[in-house]
């Protein structure tokens, strides 16, 4: 069904009865728009196919000033996260760098809130605020991607999965994205039975369900566009061994392959050896702790599998054009200029 269709709202989901679930929406400087688009449109979605307000939701920010997303559109707000009460639902939205974000009064606001028995979520980095407010611990999680090896290395302690979206008791946490329509359909679903989140997914044109588990990213095949299998398991093997790189006659081993074989599927189908290719992947990991930790340097060139800080620094400029050190300063300059409680 189109979202502007003006046909009469389907009534015959549900039975009548409940009041509104009250959900409340923290946006921090630098949310991700469709992440939060794709969280509080199937709210209203399931509001017009059932009849009936299911759900009602309120916006709030950090200061009670308009929230701008990471795209420069601003949205309004009802007031400040520390008058936030009444609610059923929290979900913090975050994007840009959250690791950055450490508000004192809005941690300890999402704290009591949790305490009250309010169900804490999160969205794309909303999960990195939740887990440095505490209220991770003892569930599962997830975040998005590219947040992901920061939030481990701070926090080495959580149960963090590489999922879609986890909905754990009171705790439901999404990499964000149009995930987050996952999610909220499977809490829809939770709330008011399959039929309703089945009209709500029919409503966003989301034909196939994807599980809570599902991988957020696209398998190596379809993610560097290659078709050998060798080239695949190779790959696979590179991204779960970087603290401990392994040698070519490891991977070649781990991909089923010679090394001269392996050489040369990997020049054939991404223009590099796989050793290039490794140190590659190995520095990118280290330019997002670099970014989103205050991890030391030599304890990110460690976790990226370089036993030496000079190596780590030659490699690492050679790559991006700039030391290690400049690259932190960069990141703590953008720091210093985000606003206080800001997620950028």
């Amino acid at each position: 069904m189109p979202e502007n269709d003006v046909s009469p709202p389907r009534n015959d989901i549900l039975p009548p009865g409940q009041r509104p679930q009250r959900v409340g929406f923290l946006l921090l400087d630098g949310f991700a728009l469709m992440s939060y688009a794709s969280a509080v449109e199937p709210l209203r979605a399931a509001n017009v196919l059932a009849g009936r307000e299911l759900y009602a939701w309120r916006h709030f920010s950090v200061t009670g000033r308009p929230a701008a997303a990471s795209n420069g559109v601003s949205v309004a707000v009802d007031c400040a996260v520390g008058q936030a009460a009444g609610l059923d639902a929290l979900i913090v939205c975050a994007g840009g760098e959250p690791s950055l974000f450490d508000h004192g009064p809005t941690l300890a606001r999402l704290r009591r809130l949790s305490r009250a028995g309010v169900r804490i979520g999160g969205v794309s980095g909303g999960p990195y605020v939740l887990a440095r407010a505490g209220l991770l611990g003892g569930y599962r999680c997830t975040i998005h991607w590219q947040h992901a090896a920061a939030l481990a290395e701070e926090f080495p302690d959580l149960d963090l999965r590489r999922s879609l979206y986890e909905i754990d008791r009171d705790r439901s946490t999404c990499a964000g994205g149009i995930a987050a329509l996952d999610m909220m359909a499977d809490q829809i679903e939770r709330d008011h039975g399959k039929a309703l989140a089945m009209a709500v997914s029919e409503w966003h044109l989301r034909t196939q369900a994807r599980p809570e588990g599902a991988s957020q990213r696209m398998a190596p095949a379809e993610r560097f566009g290659v078709s050998s299998q060798k080239v695949v398991r190779a790959l696979a093997y590179m991204e779960a061994h970087l603290e401990e790189p392994a040698s070519v006659e490891r991977l070649a081993a781990a991909a089923g392959s010679t090394v001269r074989q392996l050489q040369r599927l990997f020049l054939q189908h991404l223009g590099r050896t796989p050793m290039r290719h490794y140190l590659q992947v190995r520095l990118e990991r280290a330019q997002v702790l670099l970014r989103q930790t205050a991890m030391p340097r030599s304890s990110v060139a460690l976790a990226c599998g370089f036993t030496s800080p000079d190596h780590f620094s030659r490699a690492y400029k050679a790559r991006f054009a700039r030391s290690p050190g400049e690259e932190r300063r960069r990141s703590a300059r953008r720091s210093a200029r985000a606003p206080r409680g800001s997620a950028t």
